[in-house]
């Protein structure tokens, strides 16, 4: 089977496999504050790590969405780890709220402050990254017009561990429980289980 994006057979495939195929991805989820104070909190599909060395990692918004307006405004922002324990809360933050309303509040969840940046972090989540902008790209088709989307990379300079996961001098994922976005509508999947390989001499 072949096709091009804009022009597949919807009777074959009404559903867009995109975001199916490219899975499992991280879920970027993303706490943020305005210089105003305005706290949000969101989750993203499209979000990754890019550069260990610096640590760097980005989110992708489709559209001026707070999270990604009030990075740019702040300068900062934080990824806090979804799992498994925390799934139907960071489902709720999901939610369109109107600009400026605490997903905290909404979904309950208590925020725990950072070091460096001034956005609060998930305080349950086993895994918070204080990050600070360093740039934002507005996205280009090929025929170079802005599709309205906006990536935000920022470099990691805090990071919160629960010392309960850290086995052996690393994270154990697995225990975490680490929740991954899978496509389609509402496909999600767990990390609940890990294989090594060692990279060829």
């Amino acid at each position: 089977m072949f096709y091009e994006p804009a022009s597949r057979d919807r009777k074959l495939l009404p559903h867009d496999p995109f975001k199916a195929l490219v899975a499992p991805r991280p879920i970027g989820w993303i706490s943020t504050m305005s210089r105003a104070g305005e706290i949000n909190l969101a989750p993203y599909s499209f979000f990754n790590a890019f550069s260990g060395a610096p640590p760097l990692i980005g989110f992708s918004s489709e559209g001026a969405k707070d999270s990604a307006t009030f990075a740019a405004d702040s300068g900062e922002f934080v990824w806090n780890m979804a799992t498994f324990e925390l799934r139907e809360a960071m489902n709720a933050s999901s939610a369109s709220r109107p600009r400026g309303e605490n997903e905290f509040l909404f979904a309950g969840l208590e925020m725990a402050p950072c070091r460096i940046v001034k956005a609060p972090r998930v305080a349950a989540s086993p895994c918070g990254l204080e990050c600070r902008v360093t740039e934002i790209f507005r996205l280009k088709n090929l025929e170079g017009e802005a599709v309205g989307n906006i990536l935000t990379l920022g470099q990691v300079v805090g990071v919160h561990l629960d010392e309960r996961y850290v086995k052996d001098g690393r994270f154990d994922l697995a225990a975490a429980k680490t929740i991954v976005r899978c496509g389609y509508a509402a496909d999600y999947a767990v990390v609940d289980a890990i294989f090594q390989m060692d990279r060829p001499q």
